[in-house]
């Protein structure tokens, strides 16, 4: 402690006015450091406040996009899952319309292959006519070649046969 003026005596129970004046200030310069202190977290609070505010803009616009993203992802599933529902009643169709048509094709398929057999047997008699025809045509062709050859001695031999025929009738007239 500090030592008082003379006659200024602390039992007394009065405060000096230099003594006030003292405490005073004292306060005042810890009040001040209070208040610088108080005003640097303000400001502190105020800068991370805005910051935050500022992040908080930055998240708010991605969650906007990121709902977006999700509506227009949601809206192709939604799309993806009626395509796959109409293909698989697409297929559910195919299916029973293949049980349906299963006993027409086994149907289809003997009738196919008795047809099969019995276009096998008619190109095989086709087949056959044709050899005859073609043997037929080469012996008409042959007969016809040895007809020319010998026609000459057919004409000679009507020749001769009808002068034995006047001969024979001259002589019975005579």
């Amino acid at each position: 402690m500090e030592a008082l003026p003379p006659g200024d005596d602390m039992t007394e129970g009065t405060i000096t006015p230099e003594v006030q004046i003292k405490q005073l200030e004292e306060a005042l310069a810890t009040e001040t450091d209070r208040l610088q202190k108080l005003f640097a977290a303000y400001e502190t609070q105020e800068k991370e406040l805005v910051d935050s505010k500022a992040e908080i803009e930055v998240l708010e616009k991605e969650i906007i996009d990121r709902e977006i993203e999700k509506e227009s992802l949601e809206s192709i599933i939604a799309e993806k899952d009626v395509r796959v529902r109409e293909l698989e009643m697409k297929a559910t169709k195919n299916s029973k319309r293949v049980e349906h048509l299963e006993p027409e094709l086994e149907k289809m398929e003997e009738k196919y292959s008795r047809e099969k057999d019995r276009l096998g047997k008619v190109f095989g008699i086709a087949e056959e006519l044709d050899n005859d025809l073609r043997l037929a045509v080469t012996e008409m062709k042959a007969r016809d070649d040895w007809y020319v050859d010998h026609m000459q001695i057919f004409e000679d031999l009507n020749k001769a046969i009808k002068e034995r025929y006047e001969m024979i009738e001259r002589a019975v007239e005579s």
